[in-house]
């Protein structure tokens, strides 16, 4: 195995005070430091030379590969590998050239300061990431860490969980974690609304408490129509919660949803499985603004939204993993082109409710291994005081797996 020619430090509030042994030697052997400001601030003057991350990272990456024949120490926060740049590191130099030497991250020293179970609680980071992120793991209960990107973020946060129905949340704020200015500030979430500013390093803790009209909404498929912005063009719950199932949500799988209308299948995608991608193609911009409007609402910011025609709009993006057909179906040459665009071992999910375009789907399925499905759903509806059944037109799904 070739030895590691870059250590990724992870480095706590505190500075050399707080590191074991083993990562203080490796900081005093470098012959070049790596860090943020901050990071190199905490550690005093020595002979290594230091370099100074920029943006892009791959500015930085570059200047750690001219200096490969030397002893590189890469300062981070906590723990490199939990939202840290040692993931990075390895993406870009592979798991034998990087040795991470771990220290307590800010998670870490937040449920030890509220006294949660790191294991019951959800962490995520928000640092350089839409707010919007967090409003798909709000329900009742929850408690979430969240890192964040500076002291302005917080009262964000709180803005976000007041408008999505969890003003009663419990909150606390907790900055500078480990270092001799720790802070901390709690309150509720509408609270935290009107308090303005903290200090830039903080991780804002939540227990998630629902108002009493609040609509509170699980991460499986399946969620009441009502909930997206349409124009009467968003698959039924009913058969959306079977859509996304034939899909099969796993990590990092990419989603084309073509014919998107609503977005509703991308959504609940990424609703289901928030490690997955997902890319919506629609043809109609009004229907592009719906789309981007319901991703924000329900927590899906990093949907991509592509307007145009299929195929013509699909020729630069990256090959999915699954696909989605719930428009166009019948369009000619449609089918086989996403059939080959299609990776190995991956899922097309295509839906008809014309006659027409049961046929596309039918003679798609000549000579393939194709499994078919027709999906009826009948609604109880209320009229003249009686209570009646409304059928809802059928469904012809198609489910076939690339081999």
């Amino acid at each position: 195995m070739t030895r590691p020619w870059i250590v990724v430090v992870g480095i706590g509030e505190e500075g050399l005070d707080g590191l074991g042994e083993n990562a203080r030697r490796r900081i005093a052997e470098a012959e070049v430091l790596v860090g943020g400001r901050r990071h190199l601030g905490l550690v005093p003057e020595s002979r290594a030379e230091r370099v100074l991350w920029r943006s892009p990272l791959a500015d930085t990456f570059a200047e750690i590969e001219a200096r490969a024949h030397r002893r590189i120490v890469v300062l981070a926060s906590g723990d490199p590998l939990w939202y840290g740049v040692g993931r990075s590191l390895i993406a870009r130099f592979g798991r034998e050239a990087v040795e991470v030497v771990p220290h307590v991250s800010a998670f870490q020293l937040a449920c030890a300061r509220l006294g949660w179970p790191l294991e019951d609680t959800l962490a995520l980071s928000l640092h350089g990431r839409p707010l919007a992120l967090l409003l798909r793991h709000l329900q009742p209960g929850r408690r979430l860490l969240l890192l964040t990107s500076d002291g302005a973020a917080p009262s964000a946060i709180g803005r976000r969980l007041v408008d999505a129905g969890f003003a009663a949340s419990s909150c606390h704020v907790l900055a500078h974690l480990g270092g001799r200015h720790e802070q901390a500030w709690s309150g509720t979430a509408e609270e935290l609304a009107r308090t303005p500013h903290f200090a830039d390093l903080n991780v804002v803790a939540v227990h998630c408490r629902a108002d009493p009209d609040c609509r509170s909404l699980p991460r499986i498929a399946g969620l009441d129509d009502d909930v997206f912005l349409h124009d009467g063009t968003v698959t039924k719950a009913e058969v959306r919660a079977v859509a996304v199932a034939a899909l099969l949500p796993m990590p990092g799988l990419l989603l084309w949803d073509i014919g998107a209308g609503a977005g509703s299948i991308a959504i609940e995608w990424l609703r289901c499985e928030p490690t997955a991608r997902a890319i919506a193609v629609e043809l109609r911009s009004d229907r592009i603004a719906s789309i981007r409007a319901n991703a924000e609402r329900l927590g899906a910011p990093d949907l991509e939204v592509v307007e145009g025609r299929a195929p013509e709009v699909l020729s630069n993006l990256a090959d999915p993993d699954r696909i989605f057909l719930g428009g166009g179906v019948a369009e000619p040459g449609l089918l086989d082109y996403l059939a080959a665009r299609l990776r190995a071992g991956g899922r097309l999910v295509a839906h008809a409710v014309t006659i027409e375009g049961e046929a596309a789907l039918l003679a798609f399925a000549e000579g393939r291994e194709v499994r078919l499905r027709r999906i009826a759903v009948s609604r109880a509806e209320t009229r003249h005081g009686h209570r009646l059944w409304r059928a809802l037109a059928p469904v012809t799904q198609l489910v076939w797996e690339k081999r």
